[in-house]
């Protein structure tokens, strides 16, 4: 049986510190004029070094976690809320400090319900120290607190370290990955189904388990279309020698049966890529977009499209839609926006002048031409934070929102707003 002493070092490599290259590079990266300001810098009391994206509701308010600090030191779930009316500052409040008990350090974004409660993982506590999915509900009427929720622990034989966040369904089940356990230990995807009516019990259900030849370690969460398919990456492992990674699509069970069917679209080799670390995007044709944080010539990663087979056919078509090389920032570690244009915005966690990370804006052809046109939109510089591993969130004025794990006023992490 596996213990935890016996995989603290395979736990180490697969963090996200130990995919981020950095490497100093000269400036020659085309940048375009945009606004970054930082909304709050995270000092360690209210949080620390923020891995995951953010997320919104209808009054503005953004929602995220940090891995680190708060009152246990292992992570906050907190809130953002914009400026009221004459002000200008942005206001952050802790809705729960994490501790060993509850799970710590999540490391991805929350999801929300109609009724404004928050899901999400943590990589690490609970009961048995493997990870856990959380529930956070807002306060009842007349008072303040939030209630934090363990809804399922992880225990490695049915998954371990949750790294990446959770997507729901009509229905109230929440989707994920483990990156590591399972029956092989390469990692799982997993179903947490809400309690029967006059229950309280949520149902963990693994709906796959990676080995290696499949795939291994999926860091990213997953996504669904809408005929219920979900769609995820794993940073190794796949059919080739090189173990550079997959995409994978799970269809949800024929009618009357119960196994989910696991379909490799995408085998990474180096070359095209390795390593796609983050959450895939989903356009309206069913084309799937993502990044890998290495492969290709420079080592510093790609973004890359895998476009939906034609009639008739059942083979994905993998091109990459641009290279990173240094210049124009390197080590992609997170997943990809779009607007109603076509353009895609994401961020690299370093590779520019001094590492310290860019976010930046790949624009498809123009008519009659082949080529996408990678734009850098903000280049960090410690000061105003630096490595955002997380993916952006945009907002219906195209301003992007995001966080970095480290730099700031107290080199604690930031969260930040792009303008156009």
């Amino acid at each position: 049986m596996q213990t935890k002493t016996a995989l603290s070092s395979s736990r180490q490599t697969l963090s996200r510190w130990a995919i981020m290259p950095l490497l100093i590079a000269a400036l020659s990266a085309p940048v375009q004029a945009a606004q970054l300001t930082t909304l709050v810098d995270f000092n360690g009391s209210n949080g620390q070094v923020p891995f995951s994206e953010l997320v919104s509701d209808a009054s503005g308010n953004l929602y995220g976690t940090t891995s680190q600090g708060g009152t246990s030191n292992i992570g906050t779930a907190f809130r953002l809320s914009p400026p009221t009316a004459g002000q200008s500052q942005w206001t952050l409040t802790t809705l729960a400090n994490f501790n060993p008990t509850s799970g710590g350090s999540p490391l991805a974004a929350l999801v929300k319900d109609v009724s404004g409660n928050l899901y999400g993982t943590t990589s690490q506590g609970g009961a048995k120290n493997w990870g856990a999915v959380f529930k956070l509900s807002p306060p009842a009427a007349g008072q303040s607190q939030w209630t934090l929720a363990t809804l399922v622990n992880f225990g490695f034989s049915n998954g371990a370290d949750p790294m990446g966040g959770l997507v729901r369904d009509t229905s109230g089940n929440l989707y994920g990955t483990t990156a590591q356990g399972g029956a092989n230990a390469w990692g799982t995807a997993f179903k947490v189904s809400p309690p029967a009516v006059g229950k309280t019990k949520w149902t963990l259900t693994t709906l796959t388990t990676f080995n290696i030849q499949n795939g291994g370690s999926p860091m990213a969460g997953l996504i669904m279309d809408a005929s219920g398919n979900l769609y995820g990456t794993t940073i190794t492992g796949g059919s080739n020698s090189s173990g550079s990674g997959t995409v994978f699509r799970l269809s949800p069970p024929a009618a009357g049966k119960t196994k989910w069917t696991r379909t490799t679209l995408a085998t990474f080799n180096g070359t095209n890529g390795a390593v796609p670390a983050g959450k895939l995007l989903l356009d309206a044709s069913g084309n799937l977009y993502g990044t890998t944080t290495t492969g290709t010539i420079s080592g510093l990663g790609t973004v890359f499209k895998l476009s939906s087979p034609a009639a008739g056919q059942t083979r994905w078509k993998l091109t990459t839609l641009t290279t990173f090389n240094g210049t124009n920032g390197g080590t992609p570690t997170a997943g990809l926006v779009k607007d109603t244009s076509g353009n895609l915005y994401g961020t690299t966690s370093g590779q520019r002048t001094t590492s310290l990370g860019t976010v930046f804006k790949l624009s498809p052809p123009v008519a009659g031409q082949t080529k996408w046109t990678l734009t850098t939109l903000v280049g960090f510089n410690d000061t105003d934070g630096r490595m955002p591993t997380a993916g952006l969130m945009r907002d219906t004025a195209g301003n992007l929102y995001g966080t970095t794990t480290a730099g700031g006023a107290y080199g604690f992490g930031t969260v930040f707003k792009v303008s156009p």
